[in-house]
């Protein structure tokens, strides 16, 4: 079967871009023409011609089950530690921790003011004391308590972790802590004063 020589160009220029020459070959550069053109698979990026591949980089090789829960027990232990430090070290005795500077200078009580009494307390097993010096910590407890064992769990299983909040949950928890910030504040929300 003979070919003209159009066809011939456009052929070669579905399959080669750079064998494409002359003010025909801008229009039919990417057309594609006949059945071989069209069994030419897309190519990836950064491939030197369409059809051609790029060679793949071999997958990293699995981690070992100690290597993947080092991140989670490394956290875990670190505030296991810190709350012992707390549990020992008696925030309600002055002069072992710096006050709050909102507290000092304002007068108004932060989000986080009394959260080193209600850790202490927590440590402790104090459940309502703890919940009466920072309310909101104690559920930062809760959270943190169900995100570490979720993390072990997974890690331990080899499936990533992929901790994703929207940013609408950031806007409400904003708004949580403002709320709790301005209550704890007023005659009425004395309860939840440290």
């Amino acid at each position: 079967m003979a070919v003209g020589p159009e066809v011939a160009v456009r052929r070669e220029a579905a399959v080669r871009p750079e064998a494409a020459v002359g003010p025909e070959a801008a229009v039919h550069r990417n057309a594609a023409v006949g059945p071989e053109a069209a069994a030419v698979p897309p190519s990836p990026p950064g491939a030197p011609w369409p059809g051609s591949s790029v060679p793949s980089v071999p997958p990293a090789p699995p981690r070992s089950r100690a290597r993947r829960l080092l991140a989670p027990v490394a956290t875990l232990a670190g505030v296991v530690a810190a709350f012992a430090y707390v549990g020992a070290v008696d925030p309600n005795e002055p002069g072992h921790y710096p006050v709050c500077p909102l507290l000092r200078f304002t007068g108004v009580y932060c989000p986080g003011c009394g959260g080193l009494r209600s850790a202490h307390a927590f440590a402790h097993g104090d459940l309502p004391a703890a919940l009466g010096a920072n309310a909101l910590a104690v559920v930062g407890y809760g959270v943190f308590a169900v995100v570490a064992v979720l993390w072990l769990v997974r890690a331990y299983r080899g499936v990533p972790m992929r901790l994703a909040v929207p940013p609408n949950w950031w806007w409400g928890i904003g708004a949580v802590l403002a709320l709790f910030t301005l209550v704890r504040n007023l005659p009425f929300g004395s309860a939840l004063a440290p």
